[in-house]
């Protein structure tokens, strides 16, 4: 069974040098351990430490050196735009608050389908227009722990510290 060794981030890697693609969409391309069937007909494992997204263009190196290039497929998403930059910031902080996964650009915000969140940007005044586009959300702050997913804290967030000689906490 050949296995999949490596993962190059996209742009670290001559796309040309593929030989093979893995299409999918976002929820198959957010995996830690399958079979993955390639645009060939070939099958290779993919076994990580840790579920990831594979992003569109990403390297999947196999084990025997040869490239497979990912391609996020295009699926039916919600397209939220705003009347102008600080609008659609402020959009961006509610969607962000929900720790949604979200594809973020100057102009728009995709995230998937969801009726709330569709009322709740219309209720803010934005606008939501259904696309079919390939989605490849940001990677977030904990990408190396499961890209964009709930974490867990197990730490108190009131960190003591010093202002010049007098110290103190916010609690």
């Amino acid at each position: 069974m050949t296995r999949i060794t490596k993962i190059l981030p996209a742009g670290s890697w001559p796309v040309a040098e593929a030989v093979d693609v893995f299409a999918a969409d976002y929820e198959g391309r957010h995996r830690r351990r399958m079979m993955l069937a390639l645009r060939s007909g070939a099958r290779v494992l993919l076994e990580l430490e840790h579920a990831r997204l594979l992003a569109d263009g990403d390297g999947l190196v196999l084990d025997d050196g040869r490239i497979v290039r990912v391609e996020a497929l295009p699926e039916d998403l919600m397209e939220v735009t705003a009347h102008y930059p600080l609008h659609l910031l402020r959009l961006a902080w509610h969607l962000g608050n929900r720790h949604l996964p979200a594809a973020i650009t100057a102009q728009r915000i995709l995230v998937r389908h969801d009726h709330v969140i569709a009322d709740m940007i219309t209720g803010l005044g934005g606008h939501v227009r259904h696309v079919r586009a390939a989605f490849d959300p940001e990677s977030g702050a904990y990408a190396g722990r499961g890209a964009g997913h709930a974490h867990e804290h197990h730490h108190d967030h009131a960190h003591p510290h010093d202002h010049g000689g007098h110290a103190h906490s916010h609690d």
